[in-house]
């Protein structure tokens, strides 16, 4: 027995390096992580090298405290300026989205597999959200530069919508497993829903309070303080389901208020999280990878793959649409917003709890999910970089490799010590100065150690040690930062001309015919572009005001445009391959056209 015991830890320590390793395929050549490590599950199952496991109970307890753990990171590391940037478009996304798309996916299952409506919804809701750790990897890996307010939006609700798509999944499996029809549906699931929402909402925030509180307060040693954080977010999470609360919104809450609560030792907390992440992660997917049966994939595949063709093209398309019409997105931005629905590891997971109730649609449809999760990886996953490039989203990175490393002071300090590597052709190493509100103190060069003050010129691989604040302002990177790359089109992307953002719009409108609204006039360029943008203006973002194209250059720290470009040749939308209405006046325009009669 003890043999076998060795055996199964040296396999799955085996499939953990492998899966682990496969990161660096998938960095080099665009792979979806996440498809990597399911393959390596599938190739180490029954149908491969023959690991036989079948403990659905398992799988889905497991993947459901990995999945805790994903969302309380994904919450511990969005900054509350990215959520308030697109948390309005996200949240819709994330709750109106997922029920759209749900509905209308179920409509084409009911018609494609035979099923009951309930049924089809209940699929449209497994394979309803998309995967946090496949967008962000895939974000992060493809080499683009996204405007802030999509890159934003993207990651925002990627990190909400498992909520939703938890909550519709376990009331549909309730319901079919009861016996109830499609009668059953409303107000029930609506009062329940705001339930689970609410409590969830609620324990997230005490929740997040009580771990920053505990932290501030007890005075826990350095290697046991990121337990402590994982451990009391594993407790908001369970506690709140206990009592009948969504207790995957409320660990996401939890981790958003913790993580912006300015913890002590946060970076030593972020970087054990990020591990625990990983592992979760790879732990989850080899999971699920290993509980799949590929030899069964043959009588659903036709089925599967037009069911995730559909979701990618139609249903997802729609629900964006949709959701976005009130928040002012342009029809490039739409559409990439609804190409980058990468189908997960929450959609198999989810495909596991038709099995556990007994339906008996359940094995069909986990492999069916199962398809479209493939099939939303394969041909999402890796062509996100090029339709981003192609929908013109892409922004010019506005510096260059920078190698910067956190080191922690002991005790409460107000103040963080940072070391920056200086680099070839940098600010810094060309004679810019330091700035003195960063505190300076210490240059390692060539092994030695010396004040700053009498370190003279910096010098490429000279190490400079800073005392700032924690909310240093990005300033030391743009400083420290080698020269961001510069490609062709870069030059003409901000535009022709140069234009003063503290500038009357009216005068802009007098020299170029702008058409402009009736107190639009007496704006300034930059609150004119704000206006255009839904209220605030980040780095590359465009405005088109026929007939001319208004461009962010540079904004401050309140998001206040600074500088400004004007493009004469604003970029044509027909390249897209159907018109996409953006604002609630073209809808209605668009739905009549759609019916009116011949």
């Amino acid at each position: 027995m003890l043999d076998d015991l060795y055996i199964l830890i040296l396999v799955g320590t085996l499939l953990v390096l492998l899966a682990a390793f496969s990161s660096i395929l998938a960095s080099r050549f665009g792979t979806p992580l996440l498809l990597l490590f399911l393959s390596v599950g599938l190739i180490a199952g029954t149908d491969g090298l023959g690991l036989e496991f079948d403990n659905a109970p398992l799988a889905y307890f497991v993947g459901t405290l990995a999945l805790a753990v994903i969302l309380f990171d994904s919450g511990f590391q969005t900054p509350f300026s990215t959520f308030r940037q697109a948390a309005a478009p996200a949240i819709t996304l994330a709750t109106i989205g997922v029920l759209v798309t749900s509905v209308l996916f179920g409509l084409a299952a009911e018609w494609l597999l035979g099923v009951g409506l309930l049924e089809g919804i209940l699929l449209g809701a497994i394979v309803g959200s998309t995967d946090a750790a496949a967008v962000f990897f895939l974000l992060k890996t493809s080499g683009i530069t996204l405007r802030d307010r999509v890159k934003s939006l993207l990651e925002i609700e990627s990190g909400t919508n498992d909520p939703m798509a938890i909550f519709l999944t376990i009331a549909l499996v309730e319901l079919l497993r009861e016996g109830s029809g499609t009668d059953a549906l409303g107000f029930g699931i609506l009062l329940g829903f705001i339930q689970q929402m609410g409590l969830g909402l609620v324990a997230g925030l005490i929740g997040g309070r009580g771990i920053a509180y505990f932290i501030a307060k007890l005075d826990v040693d350095r290697a046991l303080l990121p337990i402590l954080i994982i451990a009391l977010s594993l407790a908001v999470f369970a506690l709140t389901g206990a009592l009948d609360g969504s207790g995957f919104l409320a660990v996401y809450v939890a981790g958003l208020y913790a993580g912006n609560a300015n913890l002590k030792r946060a970076a030593s907390i972020k970087r054990f999280q990020e591990g625990m992440t990983w592992l979760a992660q790879i732990i989850m997917f080899l999971i699920l990878g290993l509980l799949a049966t590929p030899r069964n994939f043959d009588t659903i595949l036709i089925p599967g793959v037009l069911l995730a063709l559909f979701l990618i093209f139609l249903a997802r398309p729609l629900a964006v649409w949709l959701c976005l019409v009130p928040f002012g997105f342009r029809r490039r931005e739409t559409v990439f917003v609804s190409w980058v629905g990468l189908r997960g590891a929450v959609s198999i997971l989810l495909a596991i709890l038709p099995i556990l109730a007994g339906l008996d649609v359940s094995t069909t449809f986990f492999n069916i999910a199962f398809v479209i999760v493939l099939t939303s990886l394969l041909l999402q996953g890796w062509t996100l970089a090029s339709v981003a490039r192609w929908l013109r989203l892409t922004v010019p990175p506005r510096i260059g490799p920078v190698e910067k490393f956190e080191l922690e002071l002991p005790g409460d300090a107000s103040h963080e010590l940072l070391s920056y590597k200086v680099v070839e052709n940098s600010p810094v190493a060309t004679g810019a100065r330091v700035p003195r509100w960063a505190r300076p103190s210490l240059v390692i060069r060539d092994g030695r150690s010396m004040r700053y003050q009498y370190a003279g010129r910096l010098k490429p691989g000279d190490y400079v040690f800073l005392f700032i604040s924690p909310r240093y302002p990005p300033l030391l990177d743009r400083l420290f930062a080698s020269p961001a790359p510069v490609a062709d089109d870069d030059d003409e992307f901000f535009g022709e001309f140069t234009i003063n953002p503290a500038s009357l719009a009216g005068s802009l409108a007098e020299a170029y015919g702008l058409q402009l609204g009736e107190d639009e006039s007496t704006l300034t360029v930059a609150a004119l572009i704000a206006r255009r943008l839904g209220g605030r203006a980040s780095y590359g973002d465009r405005a088109v005001i026929e007939p001319v194209e208004l461009i962010v250059r540079e904004t401050d720290a309140d998001g206040v445009v600074t500088s400004a470009g004007l493009s004469l040749s604003p970029p044509d939308d027909s390249l897209l391959p159907f018109p996409v209405p953006t604002n609630p006046r073209e809808t209605w325009r668009t739905i009549k056209r759609l019916f009116r009669r011949p």
